[in-house]
């Protein structure tokens, strides 16, 4: 299969950027779009050509780390993948592609397709972790957990924290984020100790960071590869009210 690439091309964030043209041919239906411009970067190296920079580790869809806009969409056309689960004959032959990285205030560009999502480490680092003792593992059975509230935690818990989420939304917001890490901590009994704090401490250093507020356009949704729904916003709305009329409330009491 052959295609027309067009590659968003920057070398440094300080460093305006622009679309070049490359060819990509003889690319095997059955590559996945990373090998693909894998391919492409073999004849660049051999045309003493600066290859195309791009982010990927595990290439199966649990990093998060591949994000790449393709055709507008992040992580390319399909639902429910990452872009190193997309395949070549996803396209037509002598398809042209666009291909550039996710757009976001917050996510600064580093190199041609490379973008610094250091941004959702620090909200992590805000509220998105548990209090627990060091040592061994406690007994599974220990601390029982209904099915219901276990199944629901652990599909929070499938967001890789890949930021398609924030290329998708008008706004650039992370509420979807945001919204899966405090659900899948909150519904737990070992997340309880910082509930009260975690939803509005998340949210502060989200909007701290410049990620946008959501205005329910759902892109979110439709782009994520682990199909994260979009009623866990509403459960992050309902978990920061809470958070703020504490904090509203200890103030008056101490005035």
């Amino acid at each position: 299969m052959n295609f027309k690439l067009k590659v968003w091309r920057q070398p440094n964030r300080n460093t305006d950027g622009g679309f070049r043209d490359y060819a990509a041919n003889n690319i095997p239906a059955e590559a996945s779009f990373l090998e693909m411009l894998d391919i492409v970067n073999e004849g660049l190296i051999e045309g003493n050509e600066d290859p195309v920079a791009f982010d990927s580790d595990c290439r199966e869809g649990i990093c998060g780390m591949c994000s790449l806009v393709i055709n507008g969409i992040p992580h390319g056309p399909g639902k429910a993948k990452t872009t190193c689960q997309l395949y070549m004959r996803r396209f037509q032959d002598g398809d042209t592609i666009w291909i550039e990285p996710f757009r976001a205030a917050p996510f600064a560009i580093v190199k041609d397709l490379v973008v610094d999502r250091s941004a959702f480490d620090r909200i992590i680092q805000s509220g998105g972790y548990i209090t627990a003792r060091t040592g061994s593992a406690p007994e599974a059975n220990s601390v029982p957990v209904g099915k219901p509230i276990a199944d629901l935690a652990m599909e929070a818990a499938a967001c890789i924290g890949c930021g398609a989420c924030v290329a998708a939304c008008p706004n650039s917001s992370a509420m979807l984020f945001v919204a899966a890490k405090v659900s899948h901590l909150g519904l737990l009994p070992q997340g309880q100790p910082e509930r009260k704090s975690r939803a509005r401490n998340m949210v502060r250093a989200m909007d701290e960071l410049g990620f946008g507020n959501c205005t329910n356009h759902y892109e979110c949704e439709a782009v994520c590869p682990a199909e994260i729904n979009r009623t866990f916003i509403s459960r992050l709305n309902r978990e920061y009210r809470k958070a703020a009329t504490r904090e509203a409330v200890a103030v008056t009491v101490d005035e």
